[in-house]
């Protein structure tokens, strides 16, 4: 059983690691801003909705009629806590760069689950309800699309009201917030786990696999 704990420990050391030592970068947090952004707004985009503005007047004149989907409040609604659903992702450590923002539990961390649920004593540090709060790097990402979101919000105005043609992905982060040099995960594209057998599956099938060998190397030394 130590050793089970010893191997445990040393995956999620890894996993904390990361989140300590790698921030999300200006890049990633666009990128995602973009993808819940499009996302909220692709919801209504459909919507037959008509809106009535201003007051009636005491000459009769009618109040102006406008298209829900092209309206401000369509717009005005979609970025309204947008930068709240970052929450919803987590670190998928084993996936590199931006890729490993997903939501979704992790592999790392449905394995550590997993093995909650047999009996297995796992450390984390943290009491077991905690394990699904934001991370570090989750939590970061969402304070800086705030941010960059109230720095931009022209920006954002101008590409839905005449720029839709484009994708917000581009016209924003590519035209706007980052350099040339600074535009490389806009390229990463995940794929899914190509060639890995069973995902979290396999992975803690590798973790019980090393643990039994070490256990096994252990009673040898005993027997000798």
């Amino acid at each position: 059983m130590n050793v089970f704990i010893l191997v445990l420990f040393c995956i999620h050391g890894f996993v904390t690691a990361e989140e300590d030592d790698r921030l999300p970068n200006k890049c990633e947090v666009c990128k995602f801003l973009t993808v819940e952004l499009q996302e909220a707004l692709a919801k209504t985009g459909r919507s037959k909705e008509v809106l009535e503005l201003g007051e009636v007047l005491d000459t009769g004149k009618r109040r102006r009629k406008i298209k829900y989907n092209t309206s401000e409040t369509r717009l005005t609604e979609a970025v309204d806590n947008i930068c709240e659903r970052i929450l919803q992702y987590n670190v998928h450590a084993e996936r590199p760069g931006s890729l490993r923002y997903a939501k979704g539990a992790s592999q790392t961390m449905t394995t550590l689950k997993n093995l909650v649920h047999k009996g297995v004593k796992v450390d984390m540090g943290l009491p077991y309800e905690l394990w699904d709060e934001p991370s570090v790097e989750v939590s970061d990402m969402k304070k800086q699309c705030e941010t960059m979101l109230e720095e931009y919000e022209e920006v954002v105005e101008d590409w839905y009201f005449h720029h839709q043609d484009q994708r917000l992905e581009n016209f924003l982060c590519e035209n706007h917030v980052l350099k040339t040099s600074e535009q490389e995960c806009l390229k990463e594209v995940w794929k899914g786990d190509m060639g890995k057998k069973g995902g979290a599956e396999a992975e803690e099938e590798g973790a019980e696999d090393n643990t039994k060998e070490e256990e096994r190397k252990t009673h040898d030394a005993e027997e000798l």
